[in-house]
C-alpha cells in the first residue's frame, strides 16, 4: 500500500513541489498547485486511515530520496542528520572517533582507523564490527548508527565489538578530527616532489599550496599531483588548485544550464605559485568531478601531462539549497566544460536502458577538441590520459573483490595471523595468493556477477513454483561452471589482485601514511611519472 502510494502520488508531487522553480514554476503554477493540493489531501487520508501506524517523516524521507534517485545519483535530499555529514565532507572537520566506517547488516565495520585519533587510541582495528554503542544494540537500531559515535569533545562512549569471532569491549573518548585534503607529500628523489590530493574541501588549496611551497623550498624542481581515488568536491577549490600553476585570469571551467543564472565562467583570480615547474597528474577510474576539472583544465592548457587510466567521467555540477527544518536538497544545476570546450560526462541520465540504468556515451560518438597548443582531446568519457598505463586499470573481477570486501576481509585475517610484522613490507607470494583463493571459498564469497545473480534468481523462482527438484542437477552444474570461470579470472588478474592485497595489508600495520611511503618507492604510476618528468625531451614532446 505505502509503496504504491509513494510511487503513484508522492513522487510526482514532490518532484513538482521541490524541483520546478523560476520560469518553470510560473509556467506550471496551476499544475503544481493542483498536485500539491492532491498530495496534501491524500497524505492526510493515509495517515488518518491506514491500518498500521505510519511514520510521516520516514515515509516522506524515503519518497523524496526515491524520486530524486530517478534523476541522477548526485541530486540528493538531506534530512537534518544528512546535512551535518554533508558539511563535514566540505570542511574535513568534525568531532567523532576518527575512523572510516560502513554499515553492514546489524554492525558498523571499521574500514580504516585514522592514526592517533580516538578509534586508534582505543585499540580498534580495521575489520572490527561494532554491535553495541552505549545501551543501543545496532540490531535494534535501523537509523544512521554512525551518528551515535558523534558528539561533544571528551564524551565517553562504551562499545561492544566483534573481532575474529570474539566479543570485546572498549571505551571511546570523542575528539576533534581533521581529515586532511592533502594527507601526504614528500620528495621522491632529489628533484621530484609528490603530493597526494584526496578531496576538494574548503582547505584543499591551502594545504596543496603549503605542500608545494615546502617541496620547492626543499629543492623540488618538478611535481607529481596524485588525484587517484579523489571523488571531487568544491568546484572553486578545483579552480584555485589550477591557479597554483597557471596565470591569473585564465579560464578554467565554464558551466552551462537551462537556467541562465547558472551559466558561469570560472577564471583564476590570484597570482600563481609557479608557471614553469614541470607537472604530472595521475588519475584513475575513481578520479571524478573536481579532480577531472583540474586534470582536464591543465591538460587543455598544456600545463601538465596526465598519466594513468581514463577518469570517471562526471561532468555535472551540483548546488545545495537550504530548506525548512534544517533540511537540504542538492540539485544538479549545470554541466561543466573544460577550457577546450569539452564536457567529459560519461553517462546520460536522461536516457535509460531496459534495466533503468543510464546509458554510457559510445566512444564512436566522442567529439574532438583542441588544447591551447593544438593537441587533440575528446569529450564524453572522462579524461583520457596523455600517457595511459594498464597498471591503473582494474578488471571487473577485481572491482567485485573490492566492492564485496573480499580483499579487505582477507587482509583482516592476514593481520591477525601475523601480528608482529611491524614496518616490514611483505611479499605476496603464489602461496599467499592460493591462500587468498582458499579463503574466498571458505568464506563462501559471492562475486555476484550478473550471470550468477540471474541463476540464483531462477532457482528461487523454481522453489516458489515447486519445480526446483527437476532442475537442481543442472543448476549445480551451471553454478560449478560459473565458479570455475571466476577462479580462472582470479588467476588471470593475479598481478593486480596481489598488488591490492599488499596495499590493504600495509595499511593495517603502517596506516595510510605507510602506504604512501611505500608508493613513493614502488608504485608503477609514480615511477612512470617520475621518469617522464626527468626526461625533458619526452615531457615537452607530449605537451607540444
Amino acid at each position: 500500500m505505502l509503496k504504491y502510494f509513494k510511487k503513484r502520488y508522492i513522487l510526482p508531487v514532490i518532484a513538482s513541489g521541490f524541483l520546478l522553480v523560476g520560469v518553470s514554476f510560473k509556467d506550471n503554477f496551476f499544475e503544481i498547485a493542483k498536485q500539491i493540493e492532491i498530495f496534501t489531501s491524500l497524505f492526510k487520508i493515509v495517515n488518518q486511515n491506514y491500518v498500521d501506524e505510519v511514520n510521516p517523516a520516514e515515509v516522506m524521507d524515503k519518497a523524496i530520496k526515491s524520486m530524486l534517485a530517478d534523476l541522477d545519483p548526485y541530486t540528493n535530499f538531506f534530512n537534518e542528520h544528512d546535512v551535518v555529514k554533508f558539511k563535514i565532507n566540505n570542511t574535513g572537520e568534525y568531532t567523532g572517533i576518527g575512523a572510516m566506517i560502513t554499515r553492514k547488516e546489524d554492525q558498523l565495520i571499521i574500514k580504516e582507523p585514522y592514526k592517533g585519533y580516538p578509534a586508534d587510541k582505543a585499540g580498534l582495528k580495521a575489520g572490527d564490527a561494532i554491535i553495541q554503542i552505549g545501551d543501543v544494540l545496532l540490531s535494534d537500531f535501523k537509523e544512521d548508527a554512525s551518528q551515535l559515535l558523534k558528539g561533544a569533545k571528551n564524551t565517553k562512549i562504551d562499545i561492544k565489538y566483534i573481532r575474529q569471532g570474539k566479543q570485546l569491549t572498549t571505551q571511546l573518548v570523542l575528539d576533534e578530527v581533521e581529515v586532511k585534503a592533502v594527507p601526504f607529500f614528500a620528495k621522491i628523489d632529489d628533484k621530484t616532489g609528490y603530493i597526494v590530493l584526496t578531496a576538494f574541501n574548503n582547505k584543499t588549496t591551502k594545504e596543496t599550496k603549503e605542500a608545494l611551497e615546502k617541496l620547492k623550498a626543499d629543492g623540488a624542481e618538478r611535481i607529481i599531483l596524485d588525484l587517484r581515488g579523489n571523488p571531487g568536491g568544491l568546484l572553486n577549490e578545483a579552480v584555485n588548485i589550477c591557479n597554483l600553476f597557471v596565470e591569473k585570469g585564465e579560464v578554467i571551467v565554464t558551466t552551462k544550464s537551462k537556467n541562465e543564472k547558472y551559466n558561469n565562467v570560472y577564471k583564476t583570480s590570484k597570482e600563481p605559485v609557479d608557471l614553469e615547474i614541470p607537472l604530472a597528474i595521475i588519475v584513475d577510474g575513481k578520479s571524478a568531478s573536481a579532480s577531472e576539472i583540474v586534470a582536464g583544465a591543465l591538460q587543455d592548457l598544456d600545463r601538465a601531462v596526465v598519466i594513468g587510466s581514463r577518469s570517471f567521467g562526471k561532468g555535472l555540477v551540483q548546488r545545495p539549497f537550504d530548506m525548512t527544518y534544517g533540511t537540504q536538497v542538492k540539485v544538479t544545476i549545470s554541466r561543466y566544460y573544460t577550457p577546450s570546450g569539452r564536457c567529459i560526462q560519461a553517462l546520460d541520465y536522461s536516457k535509460k536502458d531496459k534495466d533503468g540504468k543510464a546509458i554510457k556515451t559510445d566512444a564512436s560518438k566522442y567529439n574532438a577538441f583542441k588544447t591551447k597548443k593544438g593537441r587533440t582531446v575528446y569529450d564524453g568519457g572522462g579524461i583520457l590520459p596523455d600517457v595511459e598505463l594498464e597498471e591503473t586499470k582494474l578488471s571487473s573481477i577485481t572491482e567485485v573483490l573490492q566492492k564485496n570486501d573480499g580483499i579487505f576481509n582477507y587482509a583482516t585475517n592476514y593481520y591477525f595471523k601475523n601480528p608482529n610484522l611491524g614496518d616490514k613490507i611483505p611479499t605476496i607470494s603464489d602461496a599467499d595468493f592460493a591462500d587468498f583463493k582458499a579463503f574466498l571459498k571458505r568464506e563462501k564469497f559471492s562475486f555476484d556477477t550478473e550471470t550468477e545473480l540471474a541463476l540464483k534468481n531462477t532457482l528461487e523462482k523454481a522453489k516458489k513454483e515447486k519445480i526446483d527438484g527437476a532442475i537442481t542437477a543442472q543448476y549445480d552444474q551451471l553454478m560449478t561452471a560459473i565458479q570455475k570461470s571466476e577462479e580462472a579470472l582470479l588467476d588471470k588478474n593475479q598481478k593486480e589482485i596481489k598488488k591490492l592485497i599488499l596495499d590493504e595489508i600495509i595499511k593495517r600495520y603502517q596506516y595510510k601514511e605507510g602506504l604512501y611511503q611505500y608508493y613513493t618507492k614502488s608504485n608503477p604510476e609514480i615511477i612512470k611519472a617520475t621518469t617522464l618528468l626527468a626526461n625533458k625531451a619526452e615531457y615537452s614532446k607530449i605537451l607540444n
